[in-house]
């Protein structure tokens, strides 16, 4: 294991010495000249292995992994011609941003699983731009209120377009949560609750409820709360059922009446 880890961070150091000597190249030679063009291509192919390690972040996702790497690629590049070594910051630590934001680009042109504004595709990109930029100025991630400053929006803004990133790929509700017996998503998700419905028509009728008589408001509690007929009411408070029925409807109508009125 101790080998293993010298040898890896060995291999780390020779990159950097490497590609520190390229981009010293890059900057003395002729912008057009054969040297120019030799120590980009060499830069390009020492860094591949950065473009599959942050292009296997978006493996399983329809896109064929061979296909992440090409256009990953492409922001490599990018990273390379604007790269300026006297920042003061790793090379990797500026490309990688400019590289998932390349791969990013891809999935928004391809589509989105769901339809998201072409305004916050546009920012999510630019946002991805920037970020590359300012870790190389400031040497660390930048705030959103930074990011903010920079691209010249709110930060509220900068929110939703990162948080647009959530709609690059959809996961089912029946999906479980490591694996295929554990409880689904659907079953974590609340119902709608029928009662609710009803809150604010039981809070209007309570003061009415209140109004009415002994006698009136015993009828309504026993037939609609115990569901009793009006022949048990009738035995119940000691009168006739036809009597039951006359002040069942004349109490409900003065309820419609009262509740219409307000």
């Amino acid at each position: 294991m101790g080998d293993s880890t010298e040898a890896s961070l060995s291999a780390l150091d020779l990159t950097r010495r490497r590609s520190a000597e390229l981009f010293d190249a890059l900057r003395g030679a002729e912008p057009q000249s054969s040297t120019a063009a030799w120590a980009r291509d060499e830069l390009v192919h020492l860094h591949l292995p950065l473009v599959e390690h942050c292009a296997r972040r978006f493996r399983n996702r329809g896109e064929p992994f061979e296909d992440l790497v090409q256009v990953g690629t492409i922001g490599l590049i990018k990273a390379v011609d604007r790269f300026d070594r006297d920042r003061g910051v790793e090379f990797s630590t500026y490309a990688t941003p400019t590289i998932i934001g390349e791969v990013k680009r891809h999935f928004r042109d391809k589509g989105w699983a769901i339809r998201v504004p072409r305004r916050l595709q546009e920012l999510r990109m630019q946002i991805a731009t920037t970020t590359g930029e300012l870790v190389q100025t400031l040497g660390r991630s930048p705030t959103p209120r930074e990011l903010a400053e920079s691209i010249g929006c709110t930060v509220e803004e900068i929110v939703e377009g990162i948080e647009s990133a959530n709609a690059y790929s959809t996961l089912s509700l029946d999906a479980g949560e490591g694996d295929d017996e554990g409880p689904s998503i659907l079953d974590a998700l609340g119902v709608d609750d029928d009662n609710l419905e009803n809150v604010e028509i039981r809070e209007s009728i309570k003061p009415l409820l209140e109004s009415l008589g002994e006698r009136e408001k015993k009828i309504l509690l026993l037939r609609f709360f115990k569901n009793m007929t009006q022949s048990q009411i009738a035995t119940e408070i000691g009168v006739s059922q036809m009597h039951v029925s006359r002040l069942l409807t004349r109490t409900l109508d003065q309820l419609r009446s009262s509740l219409e009125s307000d």
